[in-house]
């Protein structure tokens, strides 16, 4: 569903990726892994259309990104920390945002909130959420408009125990339903329990990782 085709991003003489091809299937979480600023969140935005690759692109469901079509429409992600506003409640953070394109329902919104263990009745304004409930909302909106693919940067970020297994569960019941789920994360315990493939990413190159190696890398990595 998601090919990445001799994929490079510069800013100005610092590559960041360089010549990157991978293509992604359904029904699989695939894990990116890499120290901070090894491009790990660079690949994911020029996936989500957010970034425009140097070189190369991404095509997905047969369609460039960029080019066929400005922003992938069967995408959810998060991309870095999730922003809402602030004197809005949670509920109507996501009825705001899915008044753009107008595919779902209240009832979608309510049901994709409780699915991530918020309260869609709750008035408590975003400003007052912790970071923990700011983040499920993220994922809320990420699946509320049920994409077929989904990115995220961090999705445990100050999530607690709980929270992380709740998400955890939600993840591999939707890579059953046939979801594309791409993660990028710093936890190994994340990659070891959700993915089914391994990719990390050093000095601009992406590769598929064995175990053995992804289990170095992560113990490499520089949180």
């Amino acid at each position: 569903m998601i090919e990445i085709n001799n994929v490079s991003k510069s800013f100005g003489e610092q590559v960041v990726l360089n010549e990157i091809d991978i293509h992604f299937e359904e029904g699989k979480i695939y894990g990116i892994i890499g120290r901070n600023g090894s491009g790990k969140t660079v690949l994911l935005k020029c996936i989500c259309g957010l970034l425009a690759p140097t070189k190369g692109n991404v095509i997905i469901d047969g369609k460039a990104v960029g080019k066929d079509m400005d922003y992938p429409d069967n995408v959810g992600f998060i991309i870095e920390n999730p922003s809402f506003l602030k004197h809005y409640s949670g509920f109507k953070n996501l009825k705001y945002l899915a008044s753009i394109r107008r595919k779902i329902t209240d009832e979608d919104i309510i049901n994709s909130m409780k699915i991530v263990g918020l309260d869609p009745y709750d008035k408590k304004k975003v400003g007052k959420y912790s970071l923990g409930m700011r983040q499920r909302l993220g994922i809320a909106q990420a699946i509320m408009e049920k994409p077929d693919i989904l990115i995220l940067d961090e999705p445990m970020n100050s999530l607690d125990n709980k929270g992380v297994t709740d998400i955890r569960n939600l993840l591999l019941k939707l890579r059953d339903q046939g979801k594309l789920i791409i993660i990028a994360s710093h936890v190994k315990e994340d990659i070891d329990v959700l993915c089914d493939e391994v990719y990390g990413i050093c000095d601009g190159k992406c590769s598929l990782t064995a175990r053995k190696d992804s289990e170095e890398i992560q113990a490499d990595m520089v949180v």
